[in-house]
């Protein structure tokens, strides 16, 4: 049975490969992402696929929460139902770390706009769905105070707060939610990836990108992940484990899901 999936940063990286890696099933799928001629090439290479089935793309500024409102309005006057959201957009180096409105980008673009994309897209979504959200092997104890207050962090703080936040919202997301909702799962999708973000932190090439598809892939569609809601999935393992020590607070988490709140009001 085909499903309808949208993934978020699909013009390049593990994004990219993942689109790939689902297209040849015949799947609708959504691709988001930042640039128009990017995402118009990512179109045209995914949609040449052998077996690929419809393909539609979305533009949008994961920095500007109004875009990511509009885009999920766009896609709920598009859509009745939505089987699998894959939120793996991120980034880590930015020329200039600060949006419109003064907060670090990175939390922004890593952590608000994916549970703000999420929340918007729940009712298309349904118990039956699933929601994939990228998190990283790199997580750090978050100091919602900094970010709140828009104070610019290094970038690798940034990053590892960001990500280890978005996988507190998916416990506890998942947690409220209970049988009401989709199977919520963070994934990381293995480390050292072949990917823009780790040549530009790191400076090298990394390892195959398809390795990071390849478990996205089935963290969307297989019988494995099918009671993982709230879970988290460690690819450098190849197995569900224990995330950081806070993800596991649920005073901690519900914390970080009240500023959520509080900010995309």
């Amino acid at each position: 049975m085909t499903k309808t999936i949208l993934i978020t940063g699909a013009t390049d990286g593990i994004g990219l490969e993942t689109a790939k890696m689902l297209a040849p099933l015949g799947h609708t799928l959504l691709l988001h992402g930042r640039n128009p001629d990017k995402l118009a090439a990512a179109a045209i290479a995914v949609s040449g696929r052998d077996g690929a089935g419809t393909i539609e793309t979305y533009r949008a500024d994961l920095t500007d929460l109004a875009e990511v409102v509009a885009k999920a309005d766009k896609i709920k006057s598009a859509y009745d139902s939505l089987d699998v959201l894959i939120n793996n957009a991120g980034v880590f180096k930015m020329s200039d770390p600060v949006t419109r409105d003064g907060y670090d980008a990175r939390f922004i673009v890593n952590l608000v706009a994916p549970y703000q994309l999420t929340k918007a897209l729940l009712p298309l979504i349904g118990p039956s769905g699933r929601v994939v959200n990228l998190s990283s092997a790199a997580q750090a104890p978050v100091n919602l105070e900094a970010f709140l207050t828009k104070q610019i962090l290094p970038d690798g703080e940034a990053y590892a707060q960001s990500k280890l936040a978005l996988t507190m919202w998916s416990a506890e997301m998942a947690n409220e939610l209970g049988a009401n909702g989709p199977v919520i799962v963070a994934v990381n999708p293995a480390s050292f990836l072949a990917s823009k973000m780790v040549k530009e932190a790191y400076g090298h090439d990394g390892h195959d990108l398809r390795i990071g598809a390849d478990i996205l892939t089935r963290a969307a569609l297989s019988d494995e992940f099918a009671d993982a809601s709230g879970r988290y999935y460690d690819n450098d393992r190849k197995a569900f484990a224990q995330p950081h020590p806070d993800a596991l607070d649920l005073a901690k988490n519900k914390r970080v899901v009240a500023a959520l709140d509080q900010l995309i009001k």
